[in-house]
C-alpha cells in the first residue's frame, strides 16, 4: 500500500452473515456473532493503519422485514455489542458514531446508543458510524424535511439551497465522503448504502462472505483503490 494515499474513508457493507451461517450448518445467530467479530478486527486494523473514518452497514430500515426472530436476535446482538465494544473502542482511541432513525428502536437501545457514543465523542481516533435503522433514502427524506423547516422559519432562502446544504442535513455531516465502498457476498449492488454521500465513491465487491474478511482482504481493497484514477466526471 501506499501510505500516503490512503482512503481517507472507507465503506463497508458487510454482506453474507446469514449464507456463512446457512453454509456451516449452524444457527444464523452465529453468524451474526462471527460478523460482530469481523467487524471489530477490521475496525481495529484500519485505526492502525490510518484510516480516518469507516462507515458500517449494520441495520437498514429495510431489515425490519426479515423474520420477527431474526430480527429481534439481531437488536439483542447489537444492544449487548455496543455495551460491551464501548469500553474497548474508548481504550483504543475509536470514536463511535450511531447513525440512523431511532423510530421502532426500543428505550433500552436509544440508552446504549447514547451512553457508546458519549464515552468515545472526545477519543481522536478512527471515527467508527455504525448505520442503525438506516436507509438511504429515508435519509435524504429527513434531510429534506429539515431544510424546509429551515427555510420556513426565514433562516435560509429557497434559492441558497446546494449540494453543501444537503450535506450539512445528512446523518454524516462534516465528514468527508467515502472514497471506498467494500461489499462482501457477491452481490453487486448498494443497497442504500450512503445514497447521496457514494456518488463518486470507489466501489469494489468482493465474494467473500462478511465472516470471512480479513485484514489482508481490507490491504487489497485498498490497494485496488490506489489503482484507480479518480477524475470526479472532470474526464
Amino acid at each position: 500500500m501506499e501510505k500516503e494515499n490512503l482512503p481517507k474513508h472507507i465503506g463497508l457493507i458487510m454482506d453474507g452473515n446469514r449464507r456463512w451461517a446457512k453454509s456451516k450448518g449452524i444457527p444464523i445467530a452465529l453468524g451474526h456473532k462471527e460478523g460482530a467479530k469481523t467487524l471489530e478486527k477490521i475496525v481495529r486494523y484500519a485505526n492502525k493503519i490510518g484510516i480516518k473514518h469507516i462507515t458500517v452497514f449494520a441495520f437498514s430500515t429495510e431489515n425490519w422485514k426479515r423474520t420477527k426472530d431474526e430480527v429481534s436476535a439481531l437488536m439483542n446482538l447489537l444492544q449487548s455489542y455496543l455495551d460491551d465494544y464501548s469500553k474497548r473502542a474508548d481504550s483504543e482511541n475509536i470514536k463511535v458514531n450511531i447513525l440512523g432513525t431511532r423510530e421502532g428502536l426500543s428505550e433500552k437501545m436509544i440508552k446504549q446508543i447514547d451512553k457508546c457514543m458519549e464515552r468515545t465523542k472526545n477519543n481522536t481516533g478512527i471515527v467508527f458510524n455504525i448505520l442503525l435503522n438506516y436507509g438511504g433514502r429515508q435519509e435524504l427524506i429527513q434531510a429534506v424535511k429539515n431544510i424546509s423547516c429551515r427555510v420556513k422559519k426565514d433562516e435560509i432562502n429557497i434559492e441558497d439551497i446546494n449540494e453543501q446544504t444537503i450535506s450539512e442535513a445528512l446523518f454524516t455531516k462534516e465528514q468527508p465522503d467515502p472514497d471506498l465502498i467494500i461489499r462482501t457476498s457477491g452481490e453487486l449492488r448498494l443497497s442504500g448504502f450512503l445514497t447521496w454521500q457514494s456518488v463518486y465513491s470507489e466501489l469494489l465487491f468482493i465474494e467473500k462472505y462478511w465472516p470471512d474478511f480479513n485484514e489482508n482482504d481490507l490491504d487489497e481493497a485498498i490497494e485496488e483503490y490506489q489503482k484507480r484514477k479518480r477524475n470526479f466526471g472532470a474526464n
